[in-house]
């Protein structure tokens, strides 16, 4: 299977504390750099699990950029798209609670434009997925609208996550639905904050509700599905959903929930 993702790739810090942050003082902490990104997270977690990915997106021509496209290239992702700006960078501050909060700065894939698109980019692709933060921007919104259109053209379903419900405030939740409905998803992800800032369920398409160590919500043409998390060692909660997500369309919810173990297990988004 060949799954197309569309958003960003950027360079993660994880900063793992061993105690709380104390304001005007220092605490001891862990800090790695992996490369990051909800679409860059989800491509490679749909190559370790076995299917066909496909990155594309605006990237950095900094150093910065280099890196996080040498992480992502290992693990076995093609990326298309231009490289131009400053790459973006996502602090992940991750508690002894092993919870984890984040300070994001898109650079240079906040400029996401239709123009950086190529029609042969979706070619035969089974899934596109959407990240949400695509769609916080006009631009970005419109060159998904355009992917969607160009991949569902060949076959290909549409899938979208919700990404932040900061996010979809910011936006609008009006707005931010409305540019979920252009893109006709088969299947919208969200949490339930992120879900609770769109107005609910999504009518037309599956809805898969993430709950983190409460399992997951499917629900479709009216029938509701509760499914419990598959028990893990909890290290860094950091790309779980966007693990969930690449299961998902690969294997259903069964896989989902064994990715997004098997992801909070370890250190970063990435497998």
């Amino acid at each position: 299977m060949i799954v197309c993702t569309l958003g960003d790739l950027v360079l993660d810090v994880i900063v793992r504390l061993q105690q709380p942050l104390q304001p005007g003082d220092d605490v001891a902490a862990r800090t790695e750099l992996i490369a990051g990104g909800q679409a860059a997270n989800v491509a490679a977690w749909i190559a370790a699990l076995g299917g066909q990915a496909r990155w594309v997106g605006r990237r950095g021509g900094d150093d910065t950029a280099a890196l996080a496209e040498l992480q992502l290239a290992a693990r076995g992702v093609e990326m298309l798209g231009p490289r131009a700006g400053r790459s973006g960078v996502v602090v992940s501050i991750v508690g002894p609670d092993r919870d984890r909060s984040m300070a994001s700065d898109r650079g240079a894939g906040a400029q996401l434009d239709v123009s950086d698109l190529r029609d042969e980019w979706f070619a035969g692709c089974d899934w596109l997925h959407v990240s949400g933060y695509a769609l916080s921007r006009p631009g970005g919104a419109v060159a998904a609208e355009a992917a969607a259109r160009i991949a569902r053209s060949t076959g290909a379903r549409v899938s979208v996550d919700a990404a932040s419900a900061t996010l979809i405030a910011a936006t609008g939740g009006t707005l931010f639905r409305e540019r979920i409905g252009a893109l006709r998803p088969e299947v919208v992800f969200a949490t339930v904050a992120e879900l609770r800032a769109l107005g609910g369920p999504w009518r037309g398409a599956t809805t898969v509700v993430k709950r983190g160590a409460g399992g997951c919500t499917v629900v479709s043409d009216g029938h509701r599905e509760e499914l419990p998390a598959v028990p893990a060692d909890a290290v860094d909660a950091t790309g779980a959903g966007d693990a969930f997500a690449a299961g998902y369309l690969l294997g259903g919810a069964a896989l989902a929930l064994q990715a997004g173990a098997r992801c909070v297990a370890t250190v970063g988004a990435m497998p």
